[in-house]
């Protein structure tokens, strides 16, 4: 669906109040691709609110199947979802909540050609995954692509937020921030635990960020944003792009 219809004008009533995305960002957020890697904690609120805002073809990309203590945090599954795929899980609560957007669920994990596939079928990539090995190649996808990249973390009462975009020549990407390539295990929520909101402060910012972008409004591109849950603090870091950086440096090949 690309036109409001009646229904499509109650149910986006309230962005379309807004000067700032109107009838016009509504209509972009409709005819757009997301691509969501990873269906947990992040991945949850993520989901959930790109399908509410009405994002037209969603790709929710996860091997993993729901456990009881994903309960805890991930918040687009439930009793009934344990032992199912998260993509699965998660897209039926898409569906559930706004049958008017497309939902493609990947029970895979993403790599190689075909991650690079479908980041480039996508306006924006929203990486939720949960270890350095996967948001690096999520990154490198993301650049060789020049699709923008929204990428989130959390733990214990940590969190960060920053917004990559490779058609931004000023813009950094992850591996400017993160230039090495780190383990490629799972992540480290099992071991020092996670506060349940926190995944869904840092989730609910991607979602924003996403939804920006894909409405044409500017990004916070080149920003590391770090939220102290225990404090209740939120720090801005400036980032700079490394003309060094073996995945966007301005000697890498495109």
């Amino acid at each position: 669906m690309s036109e409001l219809d009646d229904k499509a004008l109650l149910r986006y009533s309230r962005h379309i109040l807004l000067p700032q995305i109107d009838i016009a960002g509504q209509e972009k957020l409709l005819a757009a691709r997301a691509l969501i890697v990873g269906a947990g904690g992040l991945g949850s609120p993520v989901a959930l609110y790109l399908a509410s805002a009405g994002v037209g073809r969603i790709t929710l990309a996860d091997d993993d199947t729901v456990e009881l203590g994903n309960l805890q945090r991930q918040i687009a599954h439930d009793m009934a979802s344990l032992g199912v795929n998260k993509a699965r899980s998660a897209a039926a609560r898409m569906h559930a909540m706004n049958p008017g957007v497309e939902i493609v669920a990947l029970e895979v994990r993403l790599g190689g050609e075909a991650l690079h596939k479908e980041v480039a079928s996508h306006d924006v990539v929203i990486d939720c995954s949960d270890n350095f090995g996967t948001r690096q190649a999520i990154n490198r996808a993301a650049v060789a692509a020049r699709v923008p990249l929204v990428s989130g973390a959390a733990v214990a009462f940590a969190g960060q937020l920053a917004v990559f975009d490779a058609r931004d020549a000023q813009s950094p990407c992850y591996h400017c921030l993160y230039p090495d390539e780190g383990a490629v295990g799972d992540g480290p929520c099992a071991t020092f635990g996670v506060l349940s909101p926190l995944v869904g402060v840092v989730g609910s910012l991607q979602a924003v960020e996403a939804i920006k972008l894909l409405c044409g409004q500017p990004a916070s591109v080149g920003r590391l944003t770090l939220y102290d849950a225990h404090d209740g603090l939120f720090r801005h870091l400036k980032l700079a792009r490394d003309p060094a950086c073996a995945v966007c440096g301005t000697g890498v090949s495109s």
